[in-house]
């Protein structure tokens, strides 16, 4: 069944809103066109003469005729980006972590998208192997900048193989395609050891550096192995050795590209640095900070925030003692600054829980995959007046863990509030000092 364009909310004083439009109503056309996606909605309403087919909750269908000679915004939010279901995944890559989940969770989870306009629309990294040329040609024309890419190699047999598909090795083609039309593209390899490390990491940077500026950077990351790969790939777990390999390897490129290309563009998640047990990069090193949100430098910036929220000497009025849970690999991270603020807060009671992971297994030592039960289980050990813990552990849209344990369970299984903490230094130190 096909979704629809359903208008969530209108701007008050909009143009929406002085024709009259309302929640609930929904856009079938512009300009005469079906749209299929938000991007569909965006290129056809940025004209200065607009006709709007709308059915309103009524079911009348109306059409509004749209003098847009300022080219504003139409005022319009919609239920969803997309009008129509999201493509799903034609690959079976042999890393992929949602054929590596526990059996019997919620539906959702086990969906795999690979939709290239949820890589503009949400900033989703994507294959590229569901798509034609002339779905590239349409990026193009729509100006959708920038494209994240699930690169992995550019050799293209092994990248057929990485990604059991017989369409992966085109991907240079479309890059090419992409670079031509004025797009940026930024890029991601998930490193699986004895695959495409090593030379062909070194074939991977050369090659995706030749397409610099348009290729604005690169993000590596190893693989998240779970304990549930029985019958997959064998793929092996990066050692500490191999961590350490991997950051030289990646950190000598970073150095030969500022001299060439005058950035960078190269990024290792913070992973490796944790897992090889070498400190953070300064934050200078990650410039801009391109890939943060694929785990590059969320730890630096976090660092960063934190310090300068402390210079701040913000008032402490919470004086309760903190347990602030976190995955394994953060641990240390969070147990150093907690270290820097007792030392201008000798009256701050907190330490630091690392959660070990039975859910996934104990590969997976990041805060967003940790389950309701063993926070449960692990936490109550600590004697504690509330509980800390990341955003990240939770639903982005609901009060809910991996496991379908809700917030409100937790705290009912532990005795004491469980407070929710966003991703942000200033704000992770104001909630431990102010409840």
């Amino acid at each position: 069944m096909r979704k629809k364009a359903i208008i969530a909310e209108v701007i008050s004083g909009s143009i929406a809103d002085e024709l009259g439009l309302e929640q609930g109503d929904v856009v079938c056309r512009v300009n005469g066109k079906k749209i299929a996606d938000f991007l569909d909605y965006q290129f056809l309403t940025a004209s200065a003469e607009i006709l709007l087919t709308v059915e309103k909750k009524n079911g009348d269908l109306i059409e509004y005729e749209i003098e847009n000679e300022d080219m504003e915004d139409l005022g319009i939010t919609f239920s969803s980006y997309l009008f129509d279901e999201a493509k799903s995944c034609s690959n079976r890559c042999i890393f992929c972590f949602i054929d590596q989940l526990p059996p019997n969770m919620r539906q959702s989870l086990y969906f795999k998208d690979d939709d290239s306009r949820l890589s503009f629309l949400y900033g989703n990294y994507v294959t590229m192997t569901n798509m034609l040329p002339k779905d590239v040609q349409r990026l193009i024309d729509y100006h959708v900048s920038p494209v994240n890419i699930s690169v992995h190699t550019t050799n293209p047999k092994l990248r057929e193989k990485m990604l059991k598909n017989r369409h992966a090795g085109r991907l240079l083609d479309y890059m090419r395609m992409l670079e031509t039309g004025g797009i940026t593209m930024n890029m991601q390899i998930v490193l699986c050891k004895h695959v495409n490390d090593g030379a062909e990491l070194d074939r991977t940077l050369q090659d995706l550096a030749s397409f610099h500026p348009a290729a604005a950077s690169v993000s590596v990351v190893p693989v998240g192995l779970t304990r549930y790969r029985e019958d997959l790939y064998p793929l092996e777990a990066f050692t500490q050795e191999d961590a350490l390999q991997v950051v030289r390897q990646v950190e000598a490129y970073q150095q030969k590209f500022v001299e060439e290309l005058g950035t960078r563009f190269v990024y290792l998640s913070d992973e490796f640095y944790l897992l090889a047990g070498l400190p953070l990069p300064p934050y200078e090193a990650y410039e801009d900070f391109p890939q943060i949100e694929n785990g590059v430098g969320m730890e630096a910036n976090f660092q960063e925030e934190f310090r300068q929220a402390l210079e701040e000497k913000p008032v402490q009025k919470y004086f309760g003692k903190t347990l602030i849970a976190t995955g394994k690999l953060a641990q240390p991270f969070i147990c150093d600054l907690l270290t820097l603020a007792k030392q201008q807060y000798p009256d701050l009671q907190a330490e630091v829980l690392g959660v070990e992971n039975t859910l996934f297994g104990e590969h997976v030592t990041v805060a967003g995959l940790i389950g309701g039960r063993d926070l449960i289980e692990q936490a109550k050990a600590f004697s504690c007046d509330r509980m800390l813990i990341p955003d990240a552990m939770l639903k982005a849209d609901e009060d809910i863990f991996l496991d379908d344990i809700t917030l409100c369970e937790a705290e009912h299984a532990l005795g004491v509030p469980v407070v929710q903490t966003a991703n942000d230094g200033f704000v992770f130190l104001h909630t431990l000092l102010e409840g």
